[in-house]
């Protein structure tokens, strides 16, 4: 399996890294809990048919640490909007997962041309008391990562540090990281208002699930497609969990490539 080019943007007052491999029309792909530190079966899969884009946010993976200048929610989704736009993806197709999911439905929510197309993959935004969403911090890391994915040794290579010590504590630190970048979105944990706003997005949205998500549960597929206004498609995959384009890459990106046939 073959790397992407790489290039950076500056994005938020700090580097972030921009990856791309494929031809053809965009496809912005934007992953959630731990970034993307390394290119996956998933992303290859996807570039075969499509030119895939994968911006990195701000204190993720290829990024610097400049996510502690980021305040507020608000300021989330307006770093989303720049980082797409440095990233040549505004009126692209775009596929984002998690926490990534919620801003970009945000983004897509306050500026109706930022795509064409959207894959909403678990995304978090929406949050009911009887049936919450599962609070990743508030769990040990072997915990939290029993909740994410129902294959782990997959997870443990998406997430693989170098063999160098040197490298690999780096690689960690920048996995430390991310973790206070995705709290930082996260926080306050609970309801962020995303709900009242769905209505605005009026173009035609893929829901992504894996069957056994624990974090974001598939019962909240019919939360998200009863707020939306453009046509909606749905899809769950069977066995996979909250981190589904790992646990399942083949079954995931078939999903989207069906959905984005024109």
């Amino acid at each position: 399996m073959s790397g992407p080019s790489e290039r950076t943007v500056d994005v938020g007052g700090g580097p972030c890294r921009i990856w791309e491999k494929g031809e053809g029309e965009p496809l912005g792909v934007l992953h959630g809990l731990g970034g993307c530190p390394h290119w996956t079966p998933f992303l290859d899969e996807l570039s075969r048919a499509r030119r895939v884009v994968v911006p990195s946010l701000p204190g993720f993976p290829g990024s610097g640490d400049h996510h502690r200048e980021i305040d507020g929610h608000l300021m989330w989704i307006t770093t989303m909007l720049d980082l797409l736009d440095a990233a040549g993806l505004t009126g692209a197709d775009i596929a984002a997962a998690s926490i990534a999911g919620m801003l970009v439905a945000d983004a897509a929510a306050l500026s109706p041309g930022l795509a064409r197309r959207l894959v909403l993959t678990a995304p978090f935004g929406l949050y009911d008391n009887d049936d919450p969403t599962a609070n990743v911090f508030a769990n040990t890391s072997e915990d939290g990562l029993a909740l994410q994915t129902s294959h782990p040794e997959r997870y443990a290579e998406a997430f693989a540090p170098p063999e160098d010590a040197e490298e690999s504590a780096e690689f960690q630190l920048h996995q430390y990281r991310a973790s206070e970048a995705a709290a930082r979105i996260f926080w306050p944990f609970g309801e962020r208002g995303l709900v009242k706003r769905l209505h605005r997005i009026r173009i035609p949205v893929l829901l992504l699930w894996g069957e056994e998500d624990r974090v974001v549960q598939p019962s909240y597929i019919k939360r998200f497609a009863s707020g939306l206004a453009g046509s909606v498609e749905t899809h769950i995959v069977p066995g996979a969990g909250h981190q589904v384009w790992i646990d399942d890459p083949s079954a995931s990106a078939q999903a989207i490539q069906n959905f984005l046939k024109d």
